[in-house]
């Protein structure tokens, strides 16, 4: 027991390590910023390292994004903002990319196991060996849902401009996972850069940096909810999923 916890704890700290310190090859020509990952993900949800690298959904977030802050080109990044979806309830987004080829709305989920959903179920299925199912909503309807509340907030952005990216813990195993939806992409995490490469390079440049940092300074006021305005949240959810 004491080993497998010295394993963990030491790829944990490899991890962390491969985050803050992207090879020559990788580092983007024109980053926005030159402050470390860790660093920029603190500033912006008040997270810190322990409560990053021991929280599941924190730790999804900020490997996610540490992948994502390696590759060229313009760009912001916001964690964790609370959207006003119409009916006096809010949509929570885990991170939201600003690139000058788009924006890239990403659903990070942390899960083990066998992973089966398609497009068109309200409900996905994590399936383990010993036979335990648990449902979980849809997450590309989901990430649909996050896109129409940014559609409403930030009208001039083209709805082409939106790609939809869900990404799942390198843990789980993907089964049977189908789809059509375009500009949509369901893939674990350490396919997230060949992803964003691909995409940055078949993309058209559509967004001016002055432009980026505009909507990066809008959306950066619906970060940081506060306690009472989480919890409102999670009792929407529960009350329509329930």
């Amino acid at each position: 027991m004491r080993k497998a916890v010295e394993i963990l704890f030491k790829t944990l700290i490899n991890n962390v390590v491969n985050l803050l310190n992207p090879s020559s090859s990788t580092k983007p020509t024109d980053k926005p910023s030159s402050k470390s990952v860790i660093s920029t993900y603190k500033e912006q949800t008040g997270n810190g390292f322990l409560s990053t690298m021991f929280n599941k959904g924190n730790y999804g977030e900020f490997s996610s994004y540490g992948k994502m802050v390696k590759l060229p080109g313009y760009h912001k990044a916001l964690f964790n903002i609370y959207i006003p979806n119409g009916n006096n309830q809010t949509t929570e987004i885990d991170l939201v990319y600003i690139h000058e080829t788009g924006v890239y709305v990403i659903e990070s989920k942390n899960y083990s196991g066998w992973i089966f959903g398609d497009e068109k179920s309200q409900k996905w299925m994590q399936t383990f060996p010993n036979g335990q199912k648990y449902p979980f909503y849809n997450p590309i309807k989901q990430n649909i849902g996050h896109i129409k509340a940014l559609q409403k907030i930030l009208p001039s952005i083209e709805k082409e401009h939106y790609k939809s990216v869900i990404v799942f813990s390198e843990r789980c195993e993907l089964k049977k996972i189908a789809f059509e939806a375009e500009n949509t992409f369901v893939l674990k995490r350490y396919h997230l850069a060949k992803l964003m490469v691909k995409q940055i390079e078949s993309s058209p440049k559509i967004l001016e940096p002055d432009f980026i940092d505009r909507i990066y300074n809008f959306l950066a006021q619906y970060q940081k909810a506060d306690q009472a305005v989480k919890q409102e949240h999670v009792e929407k959810i529960k009350e329509k999923r329930g």
